[in-house]
């Protein structure tokens, strides 16, 4: 069979659809992936040299008033052309939309060539850009359930968010992990993390910390992104605290179980693969996300202990630091966050999704 996904534009798009992508090919499959025109697409898609692609000049919804409307309505029906002219030359048996106004215009020109058209919504509440998309499809495949409430019961299913199959084959140990990051083996191991392309917030916050985590006996893996990674460097080495600080990883199978703890953003995927390791956390939402959406995804996790949260706009240096500690110097409750954390989620999302798509010849 051959099948289209839709996923570009941020990472919590794009590395889901990519594990989809993975069981398809794995089962014979062929897949075209549309993408965004955006560096952390094209970054990740080095890895994928197998799997065809093609760029989309989507971006996303401005106030109706904008000027900037005129722009996003020009690119849209660029898009809706580039899908359409693909459609006509190689059509698929079905669409995948991984959310985002990426997925919009592959979407939409399914529907109007009668292709069955399909979309994935990860978060605990959908996006304007997902709300529009699902009036396009014939199922609506979630990643919580919390979310369901959002659309029509009779079109939802709960298939948890797909991981990267690179992240689920040959993970090393953790004394293996440590040793690849050239970290000590015995000492407590931070993850902080901000999402593809790292998080200002959670940067400021981890160098205002960093002073009153020196007399901890702890070390940090720090994934700052490109422009913060000489100030969140400095920030560590003055103040005494074994940092690894890079701008990003490409291999975070080995980031992952080196760590005893991250302190990372809400956005589903990162939760998905913190889910997938067990791993414990302390979630930061990103204050201005869409719908607020992350700060109900976190709750997903707090509410079963799987982690803690902390409001950005109510966080210090002292304050995250100290919760920090607390929770480290904690193995039993690290070790109660790890299992509720690996239970949340479905252990085989992206077959799930997959075998939603290969049914539509069944």
């Amino acid at each position: 069979m051959k099948f289209a996904i839709a996923c570009g534009g941020t990472g919590g798009h794009l590395f889901p659809g990519l594990a989809v992508a993975e069981v398809l090919r794995g089962q014979g499959h062929e897949v075209l992936l549309f993408v965004s025109e955006k560096e952390v697409d094209a970054r990740a898609l080095r890895a994928h040299p197998d799997l065809p692609s093609k760029k989309l000049p989507s971006i996303g919804l401005p106030a109706i008033f904008s000027p900037a409307m005129v722009t996003f309505l020009r690119r849209l029906r660029s898009s809706f052309k580039t899908c359409g002219a693909s459609y006509a030359a190689d059509r698929p048996d079905a669409v995948l939309g991984m959310g985002g106004f990426t997925s919009i215009a592959p979407l939409i020109a399914a529907r109007r060539r009668g292709i069955p058209a399909f979309l994935h919504e990860s978060n605990a509440i959908p996006g304007k850009a997902n709300r529009l998309a699902a009036r396009f499809c014939r199922s609506v495949l979630l990643g919580f359930d919390d979310c369901a409430r959002h659309f029509a019961k009779s079109m939802t299913q709960v298939t948890g968010t797909p991981i990267r199959r690179e992240l689920t084959e040959n993970v090393p140990t953790r004394d293996e992990a440590r040793r690849a990051l050239g970290l000590a083996p015995h000492r407590k191991t931070l993850l902080v993390m901000g999402g593809s392309q790292g998080a200002a917030g959670i940067n400021a916050l981890m160098t205002q910390a960093a002073p009153y985590l020196s007399a901890a006996d702890l070390q940090v893996v720090h994934l700052a992104g490109e422009r913060d990674v000489e100030t969140v460097q400095s920030a560590y080495t003055a103040a005494g605290v074994p940092a690894v600080v890079l701008p990003f990883c490409d291999r975070m199978q080995e980031v992952y179980p080196a760590a005893d703890l991250a302190i990372s953003r809400s956005g589903a995927a990162s939760l998905g693969e913190l889910s997938w390791f067990g791993l414990p956390s302390l979630l930061v939402p990103f204050p201005y996300a869409a719908e607020d959406h992350q700060r109900l995804n976190a709750e997903i996790f707090t509410r079963v202990g799987a982690a803690s949260m902390l409001a950005e706009k109510e966080a210090t240096g002292e304050s995250l630091s100290r919760l920090l500690i607390s929770l480290l110097e904690s193995p039993q409750s690290l070790t109660t966050m790890a299992a509720a954390a690996k239970a949340l989620a479905p252990r085989d999302a992206a077959a799930r999704v997959a075998a939603v798509l290969a049914e539509v010849k069944s």
